[in-house]
């Protein structure tokens, strides 16, 4: 089976793939099928690359050496090193609500739609192995405590956006759309002077239903919320953001967050920090003064 579909729209040519555990888009202002097919194969490469260097469910990667190296410090390289010293950022902007570390918490929590709530003393034991402030992080260094992990996922799918489109943009300077299950990068106007519209996806009705629709001639955008991943129990629905200090989903968080932003990565910590905000994600946007939209 072919990885890339391409399909010819009115005015633009549409790639398809997977990659990141997520459908993947690539428009393209251009009448050429050769270029979109050249740009597509980039585009897929790109995605797979960050794929299989960041995953967490590889076993040859740098984070299965981070993962496997009993506490003793490991080497990353240049890209990892840019990603980490964004982890901590985020760590520190956010008051270490944003942690790279707590992706240790999927073990009990599987936000699968079920009304599978995990016990208390199950998430209670996962706590000690969180937290980004017992990490040494010491360019090109790591020292991660044993039995700690690294979770680059809250982060990782805006990075690939972002450095995909830097690639296609080195290779041609015509108007594209990197779509990456729905965060995403527009790199310029289209070639008759128009931007590209931009859906807001409604959280009730995900991929089918847009609650407006954003003009967007350069920038990033990009949603969280809980409308494929979450648990209901009790009339309860538990999104999958969640706090690191209790391990519990964040209370009175938005339905979904989306903004726009300068770049992809920009856009997903700001939809990521809002929900960690909870009922005071649209104070805390406000103050932020970018373009937003929340669904309660």
């Amino acid at each position: 089976m072919t990885a890339i579909t391409l399909e010819r729209r009115d005015d633009y040519w549409l790639a398809r793939f997977l990659a990141m555990g997520s459908p993947c888009e690539l428009l393209v202002d251009s009448a050429e099928r050769a270029l979109i097919a050249q740009l597509a194969d980039l585009a897929f490469g790109e995605a797979k690359r960050i794929e299989q260097k960041f995953s967490r469910y590889r076993d040859d990667n740098i984070v299965h050496r981070m993962h496997h190296n009993h506490g003793a410090p490991v080497e990353v390289d240049e890209e990892t090193a840019k990603l980490l010293d964004y982890a901590d950022l985020c760590y520190r902007l956010s008051d270490g609500l944003f942690d790279i570390t707590s992706g240790v918490l999927r073990k009990v929590w599987k936000f699968d739609g079920s009304d599978h709530v995990p016990a208390q003393e199950d998430i209670a034991a996962l706590l000690p192995r969180i937290g980004w402030n017992k990490v040494t992080w010491s360019k090109p260094y790591l020292t991660l405590p044993e039995g700690m992990e690294i979770d680059f996922g809250g982060i990782g799918k805006e990075y690939a956006v972002d450095k995909t489109a830097q690639l296609l943009t080195a290779r041609s300077n015509v108007s594209m759309v990197v779509n990456f299950g729905g965060d995403l990068f527009v790199t310029g106007l289209r070639a008759n002077g128009s931007p590209w519209r931009i859906g807001v996806d409604d959280p009730d009705a995900s991929g089918a239903h847009a609650l407006a629709q954003l003009q967007l001639a350069r920038g990033g955008v990009a949603t969280s919320g809980d409308a494929r991943r979450f648990l209901l129990k009790d009339n309860i629905r538990y999104g999958h953001i969640l706090n690191p200090t209790t391990g519990w989903p964040v209370r009175d968080a938005p339905r979904s967050v989306t903004v726009a932003a300068p770049t992809c990565v920009e856009a997903g910590m700001l939809t990521t920090f809002a929900m960690l905000q909870g009922k005071n994600a649209e104070a805390f946007l406000k103050e932020q003064a970018v373009q937003h939209w929340i669904v309660w």
